[in-house]
C-alpha cells in the first residue's frame, strides 16, 4: 500500500515545521528560557524524523551517520579544548550532556546536517567531489547564520565574542570530509524531508537575525 509512507512523509513534515514555528514563538516569548532548555529534544526528534523515513535501515546506515558523528566529536574536541580547527570556544548549557566539554548532540547535529545537504547536494550534482563541496558548503552558510543566534541561546561562544574565519573554513574542511566518506554509502534517506528539514533550520535562525 502507497498511502502508509506518504502518510508518514507528511507527518514527518507536519512536524517538523510545527517544531520549528514553536520555537520561533517560544522563543520571542517570556517563556525563551523553557523553550531553549528543550533544545536537546527538538535535536533528537529531529534525527529521530529524519532516522524512520530512510528506505532502508541496515548497519550501512548507521556506519554511514558514524562517520560525521564521530568527526564532528574528534574536531569539536580538539576545539574546545586546544582552540584547534574551529578557533577557541566553549558550549553553553543548552546542548544537553558533553563529553570533553562537547555535548553529544552537537555530533548527532553533524550526523543531521551532513546527511541532508548531501541529499540536496546529489541532487544537483552526481561527481562526488562536488556533490561534497557543494553539501559542505551548505552546512557552512548554515553555520554563518546560527553563529549569531549561538551565543544568546547559550549554546556556544568563541573567545571574546569574536567568530574567526577559522571557524568557517574548519567548517568546511571538516564538512568535506564527512560528505565525502558518508556520500560513498549511497544512503537512502528522503530527499523531500531533507529539503523541509534545512530550510527550517534556515527559516529558524533567520527569524532571530531581525528579532
Amino acid at each position: 500500500m502507497t498511502w502508509q509512507p506518504k502518510y508518514k512523509l507528511w507527518l514527518s513534515i507536519f512536524l517538523i515545521w510545527l517544531f520549528t514555528i514553536s520555537g520561533i514563538i517560544g522563543i520571542s516569548s517570556p517563556n525563551a528560557e523553557w523553550f531553549l532548555s528543550l533544545t536537546p529534544l527538538n535535536l533528537l526528534l529531529t534525527f529521530t524524523i529524519m532516522f524512520v523515513n530512510i528506505q532502508e535501515i541496515n548497519l550501512k546506515v548507521f556506519a554511514a551517520l558514524s562517520i560525521p558523528f564521530f568527526l564532528g566529536f574528534v574536531t569539536e574536541a580538539l576545539g574546545v579544548n586546544f582552540g584547534l580547527v574551529y578557533g577557541n570556544y566553549t558550549y553553553g548549557n543548552n546542548l544537553g550532556f558533553k563529553v570533553f566539554g562537547v555535548p553529544l548532540l552537537i555530533c548527532i547535529n553533524w550526523a543531521v546536517l551532513t546527511a541532508i545537504t548531501a541529499d540536496i547536494a546529489k541532487q544537483f550534482f552526481k561527481n562526488i567531489w562536488v556533490s561534497a563541496f557543494t553539501g559542505a558548503a551548505l552546512m557552512t552558510g548554515l553555520d554563518v547564520i546560527i553563529e549569531v543566534s549561538a551565543p544568546r541561546f547559550d549554546y556556544w561562544e568563541f573567545e571574546n565574542g569574536i567568530v574567526p574565519l577559522q571557524n568557517y573554513l574548519g567548517w568546511l574542511g571538516t564538512a568535506f570530509l564527512a560528505h565525502l566518506a558518508y556520500q560513498k554509502f549511497n544512503i537512502k534517506t528522503n530527499r523531500t524531508l531533507s529539503r523541509h528539514i534545512y530550510i527550517s533550520i534556515l527559516v529558524f535562525f533567520s527569524a532571530f537575525l531581525i528579532f
